[in-house]
């Protein structure tokens, strides 16, 4: 492979019918070698169907990928972002390529998964899904045909254990086996436990891991966790079923859709994503109002996360005609909490805010620091929130405004017990009709 591929990143830009358009000479090589040219049907499956999410969900998608032909595979970081004209621009930075080894017979030894695995899984280098038992992951409500040839952050949200370590991960560096992989399993919310034995190739490298399950706690809750595990099962499957199926009908995947049920399609997938999240708030409510919950004492940067916020509201702010202006500057806000609770709470302010935008509006983010505190403010120039609400809407169920199209009334009550969680706060100060600012406090770090 030449010096032109094996370093740096790719670019190229594909249209409504995966024609390719455009590309730089590192995609342009790759593109060519798997029988493609510029102006002709993207010739790379798995950039492909990268391409086909991104425009289905119309939101950017970033996936890594295994581009490879009879020289090499390659591990690529791709990032695909849909234009309201369906086109769709590519982004990839090279990861890691691998010589093609020759195939020794018997070299290549069988891997025995962990003995004591409730059920079992394997990932390439890559750390993407290359086999999983169907019949256990079936059994809590998982499709196992859409989890392989899927990254495996795709089916568990890895966890660091008390000294912030992840096995996983530090096994990963040194191609080494690894057990104690603190996990949850992502569709369903139910905590695992994780181990795994490195596998190599022909050549003595690394090939991934054979890996298993090896414990599914059972916590105490009652009822009412009981019920919500059960909801969040049974449910979140068949709900992504049928979002997955209407975005492809609204994509004319299998070829052309009349207009009007394309229409259909888009308000059938948008009532299942708030069925989805509603079955996840009702999961993050059961874990909040445990007596032992408990959130990471990290350092973390708000401004950073106030980006991130920003990054993943901007298509939906764009839809709507609205702009996220980020006034956080580029210098760190060191708060203490942990990063993904922090996002999820200013993911929900920012999306609240874009929702009660007019039309053209504006929505800031502004950093403030003070009195041992960090503080993240979100303004918005909607209708804003009378002051006999202003308590109201951090209750359950409670909605400020029934008139938005979205919501359940659990957001806000989910982020303020997530801010206590985390020794903050979050705040609201509003005037009928002049919009509102949403105040996230966390404590500074030290």
């Amino acid at each position: 492979m030449s010096t032109s591929v094996t370093r740096g990143v790719f670019h190229a830009l594909v249209d409504a019918d995966d024609r390719v358009l455009s590309g730089d000479a590192r995609f342009v090589e790759l593109n060519d070698r798997a029988g493609g040219v510029v102006g002709a049907e993207l010739a790379l499956a798995t950039v492909g169907a990268l391409v086909r999410i991104a425009r289905g969900l119309r939101v950017p998608v970033a996936r890594t990928i295994t581009i490879g032909d009879d020289r090499s595979d390659t591990d690529w970081h791709v990032r695909a972002v849909p234009g309201d004209d369906r086109t769709v621009a590519l982004a990839a930075t090279l990861l890691r390529e691998r010589p093609m080894a020759p195939v020794v017979p018997g070299a290549i030894v069988e891997i025995v998964p962990p003995t004591d695995a409730a059920w079992t899984w394997e990932v390439d280098a890559a750390l993407i899904v290359t086999r999983i038992d169907a019949a256990s992951i079936a059994r809590v409500g998982l499709d196992p045909v859409t989890i392989v040839g899927q990254p495996l952050a795709g089916l568990f949200v890895l966890e660091a254990d008390a000294g912030g370590a992840m096995p996983l991960l530090e096994a990963l560096s040194r191609a080494q086996d690894f057990t104690g992989q603190q996990a949850i399993l992502r569709a369903t919310g139910i905590p695992v436990t994780l181990a795994g034995h490195v596998r190599h190739d022909a050549a003595g490298g690394f090939a991934g891991f054979v890996g298993g399950v090896l414990a599914v706690p059972v916590t105490g809750g009652g009822a009412i966790s009981d019920f919500n595990t059960r909801l969040h099962r049974m449910l979140r499957a068949p709900l992504r079923t049928i979002v997955a199926q209407a975005e492809n009908i609204r994509a004319a995947a299998d070829g052309p859709v009349d207009a009007e049920y394309v229409d259909y399609a888009a308000d059938i997938a948008t009532a299942g994503r708030h069925l989805m999240g509603l079955v996840d708030d009702l999961v993050d409510i059961e874990a909040i109002e445990r007596m032992d919950f408990t959130t990471a004492r990290d350092r973390i940067d708000l401004a950073d996360v106030a980006r991130e916020a920003a990054v993943l509201l901007a298509v939906a702010a764009a839809a709507r005609g609205v702009t996220i202006v980020s006034r956080t500057g580029k210098e760190p806000a060191s708060a203490i909490g942990e990063h993904r609770r922090a996002l999820q709470i200013v993911v929900n302010l920012l999306g609240n805010a874009v929702t009660y935008s007019p039309e053209g509006g504006t929505v800031d983010m502004r950093l403030e620091a003070g009195g041992g505190q960090v503080r993240l403010l979100v303004y918005d120039r909607g209708q804003g929130v009378p002051a006999h609400e202003q308590a109201r809407i951090f209750e359950k169920f409670v909605r400020g405004d029934g008139s938005a199209p979205d919501g359940n009334g659990l957001g806000l009550y989910i982020a303020r017990r997530l801010a206590q969680a985390m020794d903050g706060a979050l705040t609201v100060e509003s005037v009928s009709g002049e919009g509102a600012c949403f105040t996230l406090s966390l404590p500074a770090a030290p």
